[in-house]
């Protein structure tokens, strides 16, 4: 039961954690069990099979950590970076701003790129430092993919096109919380060294994993790096993984059946069919929003986000109310704005294991909620909006063709 109860299913709609699946609940209702047996080992080994494919990698090699994202974060910084190293990353948002204060308060030499919220990473900055760093002192970009505070997604394409034309060296390293299995994501071919994600964003599953991923480059990276980890190291790993055991210390056995079933279900649908559901949601979102008369917190196409979408409110209204008000009256979880964007914006999550029918209904809350706060919207002009667009664009579900 709820620890506060309201009738019916709550209605999840924050940027992560987001919904789970039923079969991933039944994966999990099950009992503690020796991870020294012999199952534990080869059902972790093929999830490391497995998991690679979520980040389209053939020569990465994943590693499941019982973190959160920032973990996850330390994980790949203190891996592959010595005290005093150079990196450049960009502020564009709540989450690449904590991702930054990690990085300083880890000794790192932060050189920061800072861009409005609402904006992508200044990719020109980029290039000029790139273009000035003769002596290769930047050790590595440091870049959140989907940043969802503000509802942006950089291009990590081109990061790499620019790394590759000055011929620099430095280690490209992304934060993919809640991009990865939702986004377009190619970590081979776009050359990133270290992507990480977590399991409570589009893998459906509770909070507790970190999965981080190193291609060659990054490993080597490692053998160098003067950072002190312990519980994030790699090595620990990598030595179990010889031994045919895979942990260093006691996972979570629940969650390795989770994310069993979780990647189950995304094979079954295909990763790009999963893909293509969230773009649909994402345009689906945005045409409401318009048909609302708001406005997206997103300032250009090029970065709008698939997997959240952050509303700005007139000043007259504080968003925090329209988040109070889907919980207290409709059962309903929006996300809060963060720091410079408290209060202006509210946050719609569309990721994970969700389908349209889910999301219509959200909308339909959001309308009933704009009312109450006294916007005037028209009732149904963002659902009509959406349904218009999603008739039009939902594919057959392939199981049951």
């Amino acid at each position: 039961m709820d620890y506060v109860y309201g009738p019916g299913k709550n209605h999840l709609f924050v940027p992560g954690p987001v919904n789970i699946p039923e079969p991933v609940l039944r994966a999990m209702n099950r009992n503690n069990e020796d991870y020294r047996s012999p199952a534990i080992p080869a059902m972790t080994k093929n999830l490391l099979e497995d998991v690679k494919k979520i980040f389209k990698t053939s020569t990465g090699t994943p590693f499941l950590i019982p973190t959160t994202g920032t973990g996850a974060w330390e994980s790949a910084l203190t891996n592959t970076l010595s005290p005093g190293d150079r990196t450049v990353s960009f502020l564009i948002g709540q989450f690449s701003l904590l991702w930054i204060d990690q990085q300083q308060r880890l000794n790192f030499n932060v050189d920061v790129v800072e861009s409005e919220w609402g904006q992508g990473a200044n990719l020109d900055i980029l290039a000029e430092k790139l273009a000035a760093d003769h002596s290769h002192t930047i050790k590595a970009i440091c870049i959140v993919h989907n940043e969802t505070a503000t509802g942006v997604t950089n291009n990590l394409a081109t990061v790499r096109k620019l790394l590759d034309h000055y011929r620099h060296p430095a280690l490209l390293l992304v934060d993919g919380v809640s991009s990865i299995c939702a986004l377009d994501f190619r970590m081979d071919e776009w050359g990133v060294d270290v992507a990480l994600t977590g399991s409570q964003k589009a893998l459906s599953l509770p909070t507790g994993l970190g999965i981080v991923c190193a291609s060659p480059k990054a490993l080597e990276a490692s053998k160098s790096a003067k950072s002190v980890r312990v519980f994030f190291d790699w090595n620990d790993y990598l030595k179990f993984y010889k031994l045919g055991t895979f942990w260093p210390y006691t996972p979570s056995i629940q969650l390795l059946y989770g994310l069993r079933a979780a990647l189950d279900l995304i094979f079954e649908e295909g990763l790009d069919n999963v893909i293509a559901r969230h773009t649909r949601m994402g345009k689906a979102t945005r045409l409401a929003v318009e048909a609302w008369d708001l406005k997206n917190c997103t300032q250009k196409e090029e970065w709008y986000s698939d997997t959240v979408t952050a509303v700005l409110v007139p000043p007259y209204i504080d968003s925090a109310e329209i988040v109070k008000r889907a919980w207290k009256r409709y059962n309903m979880s929006l996300g809060l704005g963060l720091n410079k964007v408290a209060g202006k914006v509210f946050r719609i999550g569309h990721l994970g294991n969700l389908n349209e029918l889910q999301l219509l209904g959200c909308l339909a809350g959001v309308e009933m909620i704009l009312k109450d706060v006294g916007y005037p919207v028209k009732l149904g002009s963002g659902v009509a909006a959406a349904c218009a667009y999603l008739q039009n664009n939902i594919p057959m579900i392939p199981s049951r063709i």
